[in-house]
């Protein structure tokens, strides 16, 4: 596998990233738990196996559980080996604390490096911009933490452009550590609410890891419409679970992006969704990073096996066009 470079910060990272937050998420309402410590183990096995090296990770996912099981699955390995993200902004120890306040990133810092049994955060994201909380003290607290050696590098995921740039001038002005890799939601049929924060990362030589990149599975090209307005949805799929999912994800533009990607998924002999993935890996105009959130090895293996898809810069643009063309 060729590493590509994240960003400004120099890590060598696989093209695709493996994240966690299935790991030890129970739903609520039928009280299934979509990946156990077993299953966990088992996909980590396989990226291990296919020379993968990127993880992500969160305080709150699984309940603290996903943190857990991948802390245990490094002990048998060489920590170096592996470039690990997680996040702070909900607390996982108390509710009061649910915030970037100094107080909270450290707790949440210090918990998560217990949990993954490790000395220091390869990137540590802010989950969520803070809007009670100045950015500059946040900031100030990281840079500390980077000082320490307990956490290598900052990034931020769901926020507005202005707050991306707001935050990239206050680390500037205060000489801290500045946002070097974003977590945007963002696949090709999801791009119009984060073009202006995309070229913030584009300016700023960002690197952009976007979670849901096959738009909460859709890509994958396994729901179909079927009648007036009704979508047949496989068993145990999001969609069958979630049942937002047809309101938050199934519009026009996404039927109408997604057969373009299915036109030319059979021109390259590859699946919509290593289509959808090599379509954001192949981004120019900033490393572009996915994280895929595989359910189980063969998805995962499917998933990584996008990497040796590729797509003629007509075949990008058409995609590309089908994105324009159903927003408008």
């Amino acid at each position: 596998m060729e590493y590509v470079r994240l960003g400004s910060t120099g890590l060598q990272v696989s093209p695709i990233c493996l994240g966690t937050w299935r790991f030890g998420l129970e739903h609520e309402d039928s009280g299934v738990m979509e990946t156990d410590r077993e299953e966990a183990h088992e996909l980590l096995d396989a990226l291990e196996d296919r020379g993968g090296n990127f993880i992500d990770t969160a305080n709150g996912y699984g309940e603290g559980r996903s943190e857990k099981w991948i802390g245990e699955w490094l002990e048998e390995r060489d920590r170096e080996d592996y470039v690990i993200a997680s996040k702070c902004y909900w607390s996982d120890v108390s509710r009061f604390q649910e915030n970037l306040s100094r107080k909270n990133i450290r707790a949440e810092v210090e918990g998560s490096l217990e949990k993954l049994d490790t000395d220091y955060l390869d990137v540590l994201y802010f989950h969520r911009f803070d809007d009670d909380v100045d950015i500059a003290h946040a900031l100030r607290t990281v840079d500390d933490l980077i000082s320490e050696g307990k956490v290598h590098y900052v990034g931020i995921s769901t926020c507005d452009a202005w707050k991306l740039t707001k935050g990239l001038w206050q680390a500037d002005v205060n000489n801290y550590e500045a946002f070097a890799v974003t977590q945007p939601q963002y696949s090709a049929t999801y791009r119009d609410p984060v073009s202006e924060y995309l070229d913030v990362c584009a300016d700023q030589d960002i690197a952009v890891c976007p979670y849901s990149p096959l738009h909460g599975g859709f890509l994958t090209g396994k729901y179909e419409r079927v009648g007036d307005g009704e979508v047949k949805t496989p068993d145990d799929s999001r969609g069958d679970l979630d049942e937002h999912f047809t309101d938050w994800y199934l519009d026009d533009q996404a039927w109408e992006v997604l057969d373009e990607i299915r036109a030319v998924a059979d021109e390259v002999d590859a699946t919509p969704a290593q289509v959808s993935l090599r379509w954001l890996m192949d981004h120019e105009r900033f490393t572009c990073v996915p994280i895929i959130g595989a359910r189980t090895v063969d998805q995962l293996d499917e998933n990584l096996d996008a990497i040796e898809v590729s797509l003629s810069d007509d075949q990008w643009a058409r995609i590309d066009d089908a994105t324009e063309a159903g927003e408008a």
